[in-house]
């Protein structure tokens, strides 16, 4: 087996059995996480990408097959092997047709167990299986072009599809690089005004002086250098979508002109007194926080008020990091085939996948993306990509995220005050991961919901 560890995720409700099957694949070099049902097991999945998971095919709730098949959508390149009673091999085999690597029966040689494993991880060490994934981000996990399964981003689906069709102005606030100009297009794209044109403007990209005249446009002679009528974006956008990235950089006297445009639909080219009359949705950005600038009195209220009538928000990479595979997936099929010659099948390592999901991503999407495509420039021929072809900030990452090393002070010290504090450490992040729902958080700590509310209430959480 590989020096690096395999890390294992072991779903069986049997808990003898679970517990020395974990304990003799630990003394074999395996990392074993274990999980007593599937549900607990996803949770492990959304934020871990683990190299094999070994379930048991009947398990309470969601299944075997089940499992290892979500398992699979999520990482193509994950080993599933399915423990089955004799009398539903059946079931078994047809598992393997949906991407598990193997199966073992009940009762099993722990030899046997080992023999599979280590074929099994030879076999996709091999292999890139992500035919199955490219379709589910087809047809699944994408809104014209937007990727994501975490619940965020199904929030902000249905927040899309329920907007798109109105007239009403939208505020997109988030990070740099989360891809709110992808959001404003996705708005026009699946809208009324989708035959007409969606015209762009970053505020901060053009200096002050001319913004007004890329908005407005401007006759001839109104300044020097304006040698010709000239339309405005806004002009432009006339039936359309006009998208006004990083709106909170824009000088008070333009913000007083924009709140007309808003108020009244019209406008003056600079230079002339002639209103000019337009049929435009306005979709803004901000990567500020408005609600601040208003209070901080260098944005105006009546403006923001008109502008964040529909509010929607993009959240950071780090905080959906269970769509990073998808999101590398997506980048790889389109970047791929741009290359000279176009490579097929290439793969993420799941040692790497590791490292880029605990990272926390400062230029978001973006900044994801373009690793992407700086590591495909960089190993040209390959189709497996590894730790030691990512930048080294992301290297040095998570090098281990389930190993903490604990020391014992000369002095000795308060076990029981020590317990408390990690106990009440994992509580919190079990409802903070649950969005305080206290029946997912009872299932993920393998406690049951009563002895949850006790302790809650014994560590004053």
């Amino acid at each position: 087996m590989s020096e690096k560890k395999v890390h294992l995720l072991l779903v069986e409700d049997e808990r003898a059995l679970r517990e020395v099957t974990a304990e003799r694949l630990e003394d074999h070099g395996y990392k074993v996480t274990q999980a007593e049902s599937g549900e607990i097991a996803l949770q492990f999945l959304s934020d871990f990408a683990f190299d094999v998971v070994i379930a048991d095919l009947r398990l309470p709730g969601i299944d075997g097959t089940q499992l290892i098949a979500t398992a699979l959508e999520r990482y193509p390149n994950i080993v599933g092997i399915i423990v089955t009673g004799h009398g539903t091999i059946k079931n078994a085999v047809e598992a393997i047709k949906g991407g598990a690597s193997d199966f073992i029966t009940k009762p099993f040689h722990f030899d046997h167990l080992l023999q599979l494993l280590s074929k099994a991880l030879e076999q996709r060490r091999l292999q890139s299986e992500n035919a199955y994934l490219r379709s589910q981000l087809e047809e699944r996990y994408r809104f014209k072009g937007i990727i994501g399964k975490s619940q965020s981003m199904l929030r902000l689906f249905d927040m899309l599809e329920t907007v798109a069709a109105t007239t009403s102005t939208i505020l997109i606030s988030g990070e740099t690089g989360t891809g709110k100009e992808l959001i404003a297009r996705a708005l026009h794209h699946n809208s009324s005004r989708r035959h007409h044109r969606f015209v762009a403007l970053n505020c901060g990209a053009v200096p002050d002086t001319l913004l007004e005249a890329e908005l407005f446009g401007h006759v001839r002679g109104a300044f020097t250098g304006a040698v010709n009528n000239r339309q405005g974006r806004l002009e432009q956008a006339h039936k359309g979508t006009f998208f006004l990235d990083e709106v909170g950089t824009m000088s008070a006297s333009l913000q007083a002109k924009l709140l007309r445009v808003l108020q009244e639909r019209e406008f003056e080219r600079v230079g002339d007194t002639e209103p000019i009359r337009v049929d435009v949705r306005i979709v803004a950005a901000t990567n500020s926080d408005l609600s601040q600038s208003v209070k901080e009195g260098t944005f105006r209220q009546d403006l923001f008020y008109r502008l964040n009538v529909i509010p929607m928000h993009l959240p950071a990479l780090r905080d959906r990091r269970e769509d990073i595979p998808l999101l590398v997936q997506s980048f790889l099929e389109k970047l791929s085939k741009e290359l000279v010659p176009p490579r097929a099948d290439v793969v993420f390592s799941q040692d790497a996948m590791r490292r880029m999901m605990a990272f926390d991503w400062p230029g978001n999407v973006r900044q994801l993306e373009n690793l992407v495509e700086r590591v495909l420039a960089l190993t040209p021929g390959r189709s497996r990509i590894d730790i030691q072809d990512l930048p080294l900030e992301i290297q040095e990452t998570g090098k281990d995220q389930t190993i903490v090393e604990k020391t014992l002070p000369e002095a000795g010290i308060d076990l029981q005050r020590q317990l408390e504090d990690m106990e009440r450490e994992m509580i919190q992040l079990a409802l903070e991961r649950t969005g305080g729902n206290k029946n997912r958080a009872a299932q993920i700590l393998n406690v049951k919901r009563t002895t949850l509310v006790e302790k809650t209430k014994r560590l004053r959480l």
